[in-house]
């Protein structure tokens, strides 16, 4: 069953009977209070635990001659009915050991039998009882949808109490309480329905018929109350009530209904004239009894007002919840689908992801640009589309959210006319193994339509970390020329708090070539290999991002001169002793791995730079695999040197090059794929994968890693890259 049938049944089922379960939940935590007011007075005997009928039954007719029963009630006080010494009526609190007269039964409190029978028939009888057991049944199944969707969430029941990502209040504590409150939840509702099913007689009462012979009671020998076996074996707290012989006739006798059978006792020689046990039903509505009111333990009794206040939470929460999800759907579209330019493709479970889907639509949209916003389920043809984003989140064990379930079938049965520039951005938490792997499911399948031409890396955001956002935002922005802001609306102006980098190395390349420059530090800076540089060429909005390498002291970065290029030819033309202002982005997902066990390094000529870095800053010699590709070997002649001074120190494992227009004229993808025994032992074993560069490059390089993964390993790729075990940054 999926997860969305769950949802919409806990929620149907919630929507359907709130109102009676919220009026239940009122009246259950006012009524929890009963048993607590009605234990306060002192009328239990001391050690009663350990009273035998033996030892009460003798006394209490001595003291009262004409007793005629006692009752032990839930709080066990002894309630001794018939008349004293004197003749006088005695319905009192009595010391079953003694006969004292602790206290007189109180009345009945008018606001606690109001409430009452509010909680039970709403003052409409049987009808109304029947009711409250509709809403106690339906209670009942919306705690244990809400367990399935806990379940659902959390993994697997192995991973029930594991944390909770605190996305928001109504949502965290919802699923927090729901787990702490699960079990006396159930048990409120399934006594409940027990008790109401008892009520209406669907499960059969049970009324205990003694035949007793009478002309067959015995007289002798006569022995003493104190003596009966019976009296001697049961204890006071297993009794429910004790009649008395009303007479010294034969025919009359002691009735005992004790907790689990009625017994007729001779009252002369303590025979057992009948003893019958009470069916499990009988049984089981009595603890029902017990546990839906609490009338037998005061701190069981606060547990129930306690889950009382909860299920009002719950409703409370539930709602918001829903309809917070409900105005996170997506705006009005002001385009159709068939002459939108932008696509904008959601996947999400609580309706969050929407708020940066229809703040980009509306970006868009004040740019001049035409754009459809829809579920990633509704996926279809685009015929005047020329770019595609795609916005989703990952639901439980790295499936897809409710309203994506469809799009890997749909994807394939719809295929564009025309190219489309694609993007994703996965929202997730790393709280959970299996970060983001929709979204690199997503991404790959993109990969292989003839028809999609990926724009950008796949980007993740943990827990919708801002930065991480933005980081997408610039990327995007950079690669369509349109500025825009996910999050609060920043101005078209250059950034402030630029640091100042001096050039102290910059080679000269043809056009279409990488060529390297080297930056002075800036000082007091905060930067690692793996990071990000933002320029601003034109000293205005438009950003370029590149990747860093720290060598030494000095930032490095590795960089193709593209025809027109703003940041490329902006950069190529800086000379050594050249200062400018840029910002340096701090992008944690692509640190160097000090804790994997082994790393291979993949990149072209562009993504070379943070490698670098990484490799010289490898003190723990951890075996590193680098595999890198160049068009000629003079463009690797300035990296040469460097990697074989780190080969030898240690710090690089392997070198593997290739050349596409020199030699055998190989490609990353072709050495990779002659290596691929060592990529799959590297994944299986905890290494790590690092691919950075062109986004061609990556894709050839993410073809051949989703064939290793499927003939020699235990997963798919998707389940590496949410487990972070692949990391990329490519533009």
């Amino acid at each position: 069953m999926t997860i969305s049938v769950w949802r919409y049944s806990h929620l149907a089922l919630a929507v359907s009977s709130f109102l009676f379960i919220a009026l239940a939940a009122i009246t259950g935590f006012i009524l929890a209070f009963k048993p607590v007011s009605e234990k306060m007075p002192a009328y239990r005997a001391k050690e009663f635990d350990k009273v035998t009928l033996a030892q009460a039954l003798p006394a209490l007719r001595k003291a009262y001659p004409g007793a005629t029963d006692i009752t032990v009630d839930a709080n066990q006080f002894v309630t001794l009915k018939g008349t004293d010494a004197d003749n006088k009526k005695i319905n009192a609190y009595v010391d079953p050991t003694t006969g004292k007269i602790l206290g007189n039964i109180p009345p009945t409190n008018e606001f606690f039998q109001w409430t009452t029978s509010l909680h039970r028939s709403l003052f409409l009888h049987e009808l109304g009882r029947g009711f409250m057991g509709v809403t106690a049944f339906l209670l009942m199944l919306i705690a244990v949808s809400g367990t399935v969707l806990i379940i659902q969430r959390q993994q697997g029941v192995k991973h029930f109490f594991k944390k909770i990502v605190n996305e928001n209040f109504a949502q965290y504590w919802h699923v927090v309480l729901g787990r702490l409150m699960l079990i006396p939840i159930i048990l409120i509702s399934l006594t409940g329905t027990y008790l109401s099913l008892s009520r209406f007689h669907i499960i059969p009462e049970f009324k205990a018929k003694h035949n007793v012979d009478i002309d067959n009671i015995k007289e002798d020998p006569q022995i003493k109350p104190a003596e009966f076996p019976i009296f001697k074996q049961t204890l006071l707290a297993d009794v429910q009530s004790v009649e008395f012989p009303f007479s010294d006739f034969p025919e009359d006798h002691y009735k005992l209904k004790l907790k689990d059978r009625e017994v007729i006792v001779n009252q002369f020689t303590g025979e057992l004239l009948t003893d019958i046990k009470y069916p499990t039903t009988t049984i089981l509505a009595e603890l029902s009894l017990d546990l839906h009111t609490g009338r037998t333990n005061a701190i069981w009794a606060v547990v129930l007002a306690i889950g009382a206040l909860n299920i009002l939470f719950f409703i409370w929460s539930g709602f918001v919840m829903t309809f917070k999800r409900l105005s996170n759907k997506a705006e009005k579209n002001k385009f159709k689908a068939d002459e939108a330019e932008y696509i904008i493709l959601v996947g999400s479970e609580s309706g969050t992801t929407f708020r940066y889907a229809n703040a980009l639509s509306q970006e868009l949209i004040a740019q001049g640009k035409s754009v459809y916003l829809t579920e990633l389920d509704k996926y279809g043809l685009y015929p005047k589309a020329n770019h595609l984003v795609v916005m989703t989140s990952t639901y439980g064990l790295g499936d897809a959210p409710p309203n994506a379930t469809k799009f890997t079938k749909l994807l394939p049965k719809y295929p564009q006319k025309q190219k489309i520039q694609y993007s994703v951005l996965g929202f997730g938490s790393h709280a959970y193994p299996d970060f983001c792997q929709f979204a690199f499911e997503v991404n790959q399948l993109l990969s292989h339509q003839e028809w999609a031409e990926a724009l950008t890396d796949i980007h993740t955001v943990n827990d919708k970390e801002p930065s991480e956002i933005a980081l997408w935002a610039e990327a995007w922005s950079q690669q369509t020329e349109l500025q825009i802001d996910l999050l609060t609306g920043i101005s078209a102006q250059t950034p402030k708090d630029l640091k100042k980098l001096t050039v102290t190395t910059n080679t000269a390349t043809a056009e279409g070539e990488t060529f390297r420059i080297r930056l002075k530090t800036p000082t007091r800076a905060k930067v690692t290999s793996g990071d990000l540089l933002a320029i601003y060429p034109a000293n205005d909005h438009r950003e370029r991002l590149y990747s860093i390498g720290v060598v030494g002291k000095e930032i490095q970065l590795s960089v193709r001169l593209h025809p027109h290029g703003l940041g490329s030819s902006y950069l190529h033309g800086l000379e050594k002793g050249r200062t400018f202002k840029a910002r340096i982005v701090d992008n944690p997902h692509f640190h160097f791995p000090e804790e994997a066990t082994s790393v291979v390094m993949i990149s072209n000529g562009t993504g070379i730079a943070p490698f670098l870095g990484m490799i010289s800053q490898n003190d723990a010699q951890l075996p590193i695999h680098l595999y890198c590709g160049f068009r000629e070997s003079a463009s690797f002649e300035g990296y040469k040197d460097f990697l074989a001074e780190q080969e030898s120190a240690g710090k690089l494992a392997k070198l593997n090059l290739a050349l596409s227009r020199e030699g055998n004229k190989q490609y990353v993808s072709h050495q990779l794929e002659a290596d691929s025994k060592l990529i799959a032992q590297t994944l299986q074993n905890d290494g790590i994968l690092m691919i950075c560069g062109s986004l061609s490059m990556q894709k050839d390089v993410l073809n051949l890693l989703e064939k290793i993964c499927t003939t020699s390993t235990d997963s798919p790729l998707s389940y590496y890259q949410s487990h972070g075990r692949i990391l990329m940054d490519c533009y």
